[in-house]
């Protein structure tokens, strides 16, 4: 059951409508089941472990409130985080490692035995035990007071809207707001209602038709140059903001909805200067969760230069593997770890630069040339993201310089054939990727949903028709996965 299918579009209507009619305290049971009911509709088995997480989430976060003493209290925090840590590891980075000692093994013709287990991957797993894990972290640190409702707990840990792909919600927001009773509200629910549109719309007009353009190269690189590789790269960088911000204006769309208030996930990020506002703009729950929970206890800036560095690179390459378990995710993140660490070292050098050029006195223009510099950068990073190995991601690298006479001889046409059989989903993803760009200059002042409300009746419906005629006409309806579930 996809946020982009018929299916949960049935299954929202009738969970509001029950909901807004029962009493409130019995819409958290509701929202419960509906919720397991929406996690077995992917993978019935996979239920049992949110349940099971829920359940020692729980115990652990009772036990730390029943005392004072940090050693007791640190002895249940390890039972739960090694219980999240060890069902992440086991279902989803066990087999990479075996593989990868096979591999070390069978180098030094050594025998290794161990076999792999082949687990399905259950859908959300990173995301739910992030949750899990911060709740408890949370009731160690004082922060938060140990939930003694076990089915509010549950709800936190599985609230449909956010079980799969997030954000990742802490506790000490979405706890709280289980108390409260949120009557039926017209202008809070059909904002809600115009953020989930807005959010198909990214998804399956502009992601999906990104796709097939990306895929088209990147599952061949072999047989692509220069601009082909460049431009599905570039088109893979919109793809996969547009499929995880239209996520996530979904989940928030439909919490909203419900009355329930979650945390921004995005926040134009592309229109960033620099990678360290790319990453407080990007995936904001979980570049925030990884700064709260291991960056600060690390000693965070805190520390020796060196060490300052060490905790800046040791993080991105976490935050690289909590991707995915292949190199080309470690290499991702450890290569965002070097671009921070580089503009930290290179900071005064750039600054003498700027000025002595004169830049400095054209703010605009320096702003558009690190905008710029830093969109390249992320992009390129992006090529290990996406590419299917390691090898095809050091061919694309390695090919991008290629081929470009020819392109630029022939007026492209040559270089980009794999456009040719794919012309309507390079128009509507070009059209639509430029209002998307369109969009995000106008949310200066304020996100789009609201100032759109603000407008003319004349004005305003014109645009939410438009919208919805768009995803009719030009969207995709096979029900195609949001890139995050396999995380």
């Amino acid at each position: 059951m996809m946020f982009n299918s018929i299916h949960f579009l049935l299954f929202f209507v009738m969970v509001m409508a029950i909901y807004f009619v029962i009493p409130h305290r019995f819409r958290w049971a509701l929202l419960l089941i509906s919720s397991y009911i929406f996690y077995m509709s992917l993978k019935p088995a996979c239920v049992l472990l949110v349940i099971l997480i829920t359940l020692i989430s729980y115990y652990a976060g009772l036990q730390m409130g029943k005392t004072t003493a940090r050693s007791k209290r640190r002895r249940f925090l390890i039972v739960a985080a090694l219980a999240n840590v060890g069902f992440l590891f086991l279902f989803k980075y066990y087999d990479f490692f075996n593989s990868s000692f096979e591999t070390l093994f069978n180098y030094f013709h050594l025998s290794y035995e161990i076999p792999a287990l082949h687990l399905v991957l259950p859908v959300g797993i990173s995301f739910y035990t992030f949750k899990s894990l911060s709740y408890t972290m949370d009731v160690y640190r004082g922060d938060q007071v140990p939930e003694k409702h076990l089915g509010y707990l549950a709800l936190y840990v599985a609230f449909f809207p956010q079980l799969l792909a997030g954000p990742i919600e802490r506790a000490i927001r979405f706890l709280p707001q289980l108390y409260e009773k949120f009557d039926f509200e017209y202008l809070r629910m059909t904002r809600g209602l115009k953020l989930m549109l807005w959010g198909l719309f990214q998804k399956m007009v502009i992601a999906d038709n990104l796709a097939a353009l990306v895929d088209a190269v990147y599952n061949d690189p072999v047989h692509h140059h220069g601009a082909s590789l460049a431009l599905a790269t570039v088109f893979f960088a919109f793809q996969i903001y547009c499929d995880f911000s239209g996520y996530s204006d979904i989940a928030i769309g439909a919490a909203q909805v419900m009355g329930y208030k979650t945390m921004e996930n995005f926040s134009r990020p592309y229109f960033s200067t620099s990678i360290s506002e790319f990453w407080r703009k990007w995936h904001i729950s979980l570049s925030s969760w990884f700064r709260d929970y291991l960056y600060i206890p690390m000693g965070g800036n805190r520390v020796s230069v060196p060490r300052w560095y060490l905790n800046l690179f040791v993080v991105m390459l976490i935050c690289g593997f909590w991707h995915g378990a292949n190199w080309t995710f470690l290499v991702w993140g450890g290569l965002h770890g070097f671009y921070l660490i580089f503009s930290i070292l290179t900071r005064s050098a750039r600054d003498h630069f700027v000025r002595s050029i004169g830049l400095d006195r054209a703010p605009r223009l320096h702003s558009y040339l690190k905008n710029l510099i830093t969109f390249s950068l992320v992009s390129f990073a992006w090529i290990f993201f996406r590419a299917n190995s390691l090898s095809d991601a050091l061919y694309i690298i390695g090919h991008l310089p290629t081929g470009w006479g020819s392109f630029l001889q022939r007026n492209g046409f040559k270089e980009t054939s794999f456009l040719v059989p794919l012309k309507f989903e390079f128009m509507i993803a070009i059209c639509s990727t430029a209002l998307l760009i369109f969009v995000h200059s106008m949310e200066r002042q304020g996100p789009i949903v609201g100032k759109v409300s603000e407008k003319p009746v004349w004005l305003r419906w014109p645009i939410y028709y438009g919208v919805v005629l768009s995803i009719l006409l030009f969207g995709n309806f096979g029900s195609k996965q949001f890139i995050y579930f396999q995380f």
